[in-house]
């Protein structure tokens, strides 16, 4: 079968095929991190504003930072691939936005020098929180980390935040105008805090090289803040194989996404901006309501779901979630501990969008898998759920649900093999602090004080309070002697 690409696009399935003409359309954006998810939320959403109002010039040169893989997938295909949606029905369609395909490790001197085009208008990211290079707890850049402190000493940028200040800095002394900086990562407060971390960056400068920096950031560069929600789970050869059926043709760098999708943006932009409003987003003054009912009620419940299931054996969130304790759970973390804690923007409607959050969970043909949730669980923890246990507590509440998830968390990082004897390997930029820390710790008591000592995850409000430790190391103890199931059952009826 023939290979996806502009020469056999006219092979693809009409339907299938993009509402625009990938010749015509030119770059005016830099993203940082061009995974799955983002080729699913912001390259969809940016093609429907292009087809929307017949402006072409907001293609995407796309920059993988960990592998060249995505650069295989898509530079043989120009830049085209397709999303598989998983619903009720399944269907297909191609996508055009990616213009460009760039390495980070191997061509950085090029994504600089992009960066600082007078036709890029905006630079996005999509880098997981890990690799913001930050202190999760502090909301500020490690300055001791090696690759951060290399950027700053002058090498090839290795990270997001030297790559995007490298680029700052060639277009500030290029004068190629304004530009708006638009994170997309499920971070608090995600623009302000790139913004920070930038700033953290220049500290590492010299003041030749930093000050007129910063002079020109404050004038001509913005960072609103976003909140993006779409379901991206990986890409299996199942999904290869029913993507090329559809098409009619090879797609190797199709991503799977379900129906739904979101994206709250601030309205703060340097210059101008694609019609992502005509494809659906949402602009506005205030993200901050959007991003903490969506990093607590979606994420958090993903996080929880994942560590529980996880320990229990599920490898599917949907087959878990199906479960009638594990719904109700669930519904009990989001009703009686999130809910509390949200400022629902008027006429949102919240038990409905409680509702289409359980039914999202239970879309089985995603299959998205628990392990892909539990990963990097010190950097995603503070966000999705930490923060719902500290507003509770200041009220006075006992927030049982989300401290049984931070218990399920801290069971499987302490754990060899889950309850139906697989292994259990942590996949967490702390993986070998939290290993160090359980390895010698005997009984639930230890498990907690040890994990809880974390200071990159847990601060002293948590850390230091005796209610919360004492349902903690209960949790811990119940889900080892009565197992997730068990455990849960209990706390829902």
């Amino acid at each position: 079968m023939a290979r996806l690409s502009l020469a056999t696009l006219h092979l693809v399935t009409p339907a299938a095929r993009p509402p625009i003409d990938p010749r015509a359309v030119t770059t005016g954006i830099v993203h940082l991190g061009i995974g799955a998810f983002h080729r699913a939320h912001q390259g969809a959403f940016t093609q429907a504003a292009m087809a929307a109002n017949g402006d072409l010039t907001w293609g995407i040169c796309g920059v993988t930072q960990r592998s060249a893989s995505v650069v295989e997938q898509l530079a043989p295909q120009d830049g085209l691939y397709s999303v598989l949606q998983r619903g009720e029905e399944v269907s297909v369609g191609v996508l055009a936005t990616a213009r460009e395909v760039l390495f980070a490790k191997t061509q950085a001197a090029e994504l600089v020098g992009r960066i600082a085009m007078p036709s890029t208008r905006i630079v996005s990211m999509t880098v997981s929180e890990k690799g913001y290079r930050h202190d999760s707890s502090t909301g500020r850049l490690r300055a001791d980390d090696p690759e951060v402190k290399a950027d700053a000493a002058g090498a090839p940028p290795r990270t997001v935040i030297g790559q995007l200040v490298r680029g700052m800095q060639a277009r500030q002394r290029a004068d190629a105008g304004p530009l708006t900086v638009v994170c997309c990562d499920n971070l608090h407060d995600n623009g302000r805090t790139v913004r920070q971390l930038v700033a953290d960056f220049c500290d590492l400068l010299p003041a030749w090289e930093s000050t007129p920096l910063r002079d020109w950031a404050e004038r001509s560069v913005k960072f609103p803040n976003t909140m993006v929600d779409r379901i991206v789970p990986a890409t299996t050869d199942v999904d290869r194989a029913e993507a090329a059926r559809l098409l009619g043709v090879d797609d190797f760098g199709v991503v799977v996404a379900e129906p739904f999708m979101q994206w709250v943006v601030e309205d703060d932009f340097a210059g101008p901006r694609p019609a992502w409003d005509a494809a659906g987003a949402i602009f506005t003054d205030d993200v901050a309501p959007y991003e903490a009912m969506k990093l607590r009620l979606l994420n958090g419940s993903h996080s929880a779901i994942a560590y529980l299931g996880a320990l229990a054996g599920y490898e599917h969130v949907a087959e878990f979630i199906r479960s009638d304790d594990v719904a109700s759970y669930v519904r009990g973390l989001m009703d009686v501990d999130v809910t509390p804690t949200l400022d629902v923007p008027p006429g949102f409607d919240l038990p409905r969008y409680k509702d289409e959050l359980l039914d999202r969970f239970a879309n089985r043909g995603l299959r998205y898998r628990t392990l892909q949730i539990a990963m990097d669980g010190s950097q995603k923890l503070p966000y999705r759920l930490l923060g719902t246990i500290v507003d509770r507590l200041a009220v006075g509440a006992s927030p049982r649900h989300a401290l049984l998830a931070v218990a399920a968390w801290m069971r499987f990082v302490s754990s060899d093999v889950d309850e139906v004897g697989r292994p259990i390997t942590i996949d967490d930029p702390l993986a070998e602090t939290l290993a160090r820390r359980v390895r010698e710790a005997r009984g639930a008591n230890e498990v907690v004080d040890s994990l809880l000592a974390v200071e990159e995850v847990f601060g002293p409000e948590l850390r230091d309070d005796a209610a919360v430790r004492t349902t903690l190391v209960d949790y811990v103890d119940a889900l080892a002697a009565k197992g997730v199931l068990g455990t849960l059952r209990e706390l829902t009826r």
